[in-house]
């Protein structure tokens, strides 16, 4: 946002650009774009992005973001649109050294070259930290205009915020689920256990309790994903995100969980039904022994265990529980 109101105080045309994947939305943007006024284009490169997470060609960060890669390949398709469209240059709000990973000298220069932007890049809170960009040089922008910020405090930045009246603006942690502790962990396990995960099996991850289960099947021991809802909003998530093969097993007469059973690669279907069960008053996680090879009613009968015990009123109680399979 700050760069783009110093581009405009320069009678600079801007037209804002941003990207959604499985691990990002637009939502910030489309408020940005909207205070500051200006057009906002929308890629959605989510298959694409995908694939780079789970391959970064420099790494990853303190948990699962490849912030590196990640600026590269947004930038990458923002010069597709700025070729497309006949822009001049791109901006950025990158301020060097304010990450340690993404934002020092060397990985600016990395993502630059990488991207294939090369010196119609501009940094304008940094510029003139950095080396003159091809804009500036051509007399599209006055370089004595731009910034020269660096580091980690971001004081100036709320100052130029105040300046230009800009109010309602993002904190600067969080936006990028990558960069979670907790759900890095989940799609860590996803991605040794399904390498070809997809999308959809990102966002399943992201709703709940998830557990790995094995199972036999036909001679051959394959992995089975069970996600559990902590909540009605989890539940309700899990019931949009079930497809095809997938099974959902709930409660019938009390309030509880959804829980979600997905396999790839193996048919796992059973019969739709209705049971009833005694659900433990405790359960020692550790002695379940979720990576052993199960059939398929050993792995419906602890998944409706898990069920009933998570809803916590019903336990050592007698439920009814339904399976159905989603086609």
């Amino acid at each position: 946002m700050l760069s783009a109101r110093i581009l405009m105080e320069q009678d600079i045309e801007v037209t804002g650009i941003t990207f959604i994947s499985n691990f990002f939305s637009a939502i910030k943007a489309r408020k940005a774009a909207e205070q500051l006024g200006i057009k906002l284009i929308e890629v959605d490169f989510s298959e694409e992005h995908l694939a780079m997470v789970k391959k970064p060609k420099y790494g990853y960060g303190k948990n699962l973001n490849p912030c590196i890669d990640c600026h590269a390949l947004m930038l990458r398709r923002a010069k597709e649109v700025m070729e497309n469209d006949k822009y001049d240059f791109i901006a950025t709000g990158e301020v060097l050294g304010q990450r340690p990973m993404s934002q020092n000298n060397s990985s600016l220069a990395t993502v630059a070259k990488y991207s294939g932007v090369g010196d119609r890049l501009v940094r304008p809170l940094s510029a003139q930290l950095l080396d003159e960009t091809a804009p500036e040089k051509a007399g599209l922008i006055n370089r004595n205009k731009l910034l020269d910020i660096s580091g980690r405090s971001r004081k100036r930045q709320v100052e130029l915020a105040a300046h230009y009246g800009l109010k309602n603006y993002p904190s600067p942690a969080g936006g990028c689920l990558l960069t979670d502790p907790g759900y890095s962990n989940k799609l860590k396990e996803l991605f040794a256990a399904w390498p070809q995960c997809q999308g959809g099996d990102t966002e399943l991850i992201k709703h709940g309790r998830v557990f790995w289960l094995a199972a036999g099947i036909n001679d051959v021991i394959v992995k089975v994903l069970l996600v559990i809802g902590r909540n009605q909003e989890d539940n309700q998530a899990l019931q949009k995100l079930a497809k095809s093969g997938d099974m959902i097993i709930e409660l019938i007469d009390e309030i509880g969980p959804t829980a979600l059973i997905r396999i790839n690669n193996a048919d796992l279907k059973i019969s739709d039904r209705e049971f009833e069960l005694i659900v433990p008053e405790v359960i020692n996680h550790d002695r379940l022994k979720f990576g052993e090879a199960k059939t398929k009613e050993e792995i419906i009968s602890l998944v409706a265990t898990l069920t009933g015990y998570y809803a916590v009123k019903v336990r050592g109680k007698k439920v009814k529980v339904k399976v159905n399979n989603r086609v």
